[in-house]
């Protein structure tokens, strides 16, 4: 069973930091039926909340400074931002920016563990996270890919708690027996320049046609519509400004 609501310890909120902002508001506006909601009320400058019939889905916003790439951040849902980072800390992570405040939205910390995966820590206040999970257009499931599985699997559930469930080919991140994540090793197939990151993965009606929809709208298709061993049909795209995302069916259970 997955996690189906916004759980501590479990993923909470994405965030796309684009080059093009417009553009990615765009293209997700048009591929999932997101709309653009301002959030330059919150003090929050740029920054745009994307929202699916009422709820609020993800963010985005512009890119922060010289050498930050376009790509989607996953966040993580914690009671105490300082002490959280502390544990990224002594468990072998870094922490890159905050802990700081946002408005009255929440707390916030951006860390990366010791591999270089880039995630970040919400504790809310004003806004709780995504106010959908799982259904068509929302946040589905987050993957870590990374060359360092050990050490991940070192790091994580000392940081947050989390369960492990290992296969021979895939291991699965859990939270008192209910799944919202999994981890890949990165192989000889990853270019060596390409650094180890979170990937979200949104839930949609149609892998098949998702895909084909996002390549007439300029997306990459990296890994075209797949169904995997004892496991939901998928796709891996990137969209027109470079940031790399999954689908996957509504409603699967792994």
């Amino acid at each position: 069973m997955k996690i189906n609501e916004v759980t501590v310890g479990g993923p909470c909120w994405v965030e796309h930091a684009s080059a093009d902002p417009g553009a990615a508001k765009r293209f997700y506006g048009e591929l999932f039926a997101w709309r653009a909601e301002a959030g330059e009320s919150h003090g929050t400058d740029g920054y745009t909340f994307m929202t699916l019939d009422g709820a609020t889905i993800a963010a985005v916003t512009p890119l922060e400074g010289e050498g930050q790439p376009t790509a989607w951040t996953v966040s993580f849902a914690v009671t105490d931002a300082d002490a959280s980072a502390a544990k990224v800390a002594a468990a072998g992570g870094s922490v890159l920016a905050g802990p700081a405040d946002v408005s009255d939205l929440g707390r916030f910390v951006v860390a990366a563990d010791p591999s270089g995966a880039v995630f970040a820590l919400w504790q809310a206040r004003g806004l709780p996270g995504v106010g959908l999970l799982n259904a068509p257009g929302a946040l589905g499931w987050v993957e870590l890919l990374t060359r360092d599985t050990a050490g991940a699997t070192a790091f994580y559930p000392a940081v947050f708690g989390w369960t492990v469930n290992p296969s021979d080919t895939y291991t699965q991140w859990g939270l008192a027996g209910l799944d919202f994540g999994g981890m890949m090793a990165m192989d000889e197939n990853f270019p060596p320049q390409l650094p180890p990151y979170w990937l979200p993965y949104f839930a949609v009606a149609d892998v098949d046609g998702t895909a084909f929809r996002a390549g007439s709208l300029g997306a990459d298709v990296l890994m075209p519509p797949t169904s995997v061993p004892d496991g939901p049909r998928i796709a891996v795209l990137r969209d027109p400004v470079g940031a790399v995302f999954g689908v996957y069916p509504a409603g699967t259970e792994g």
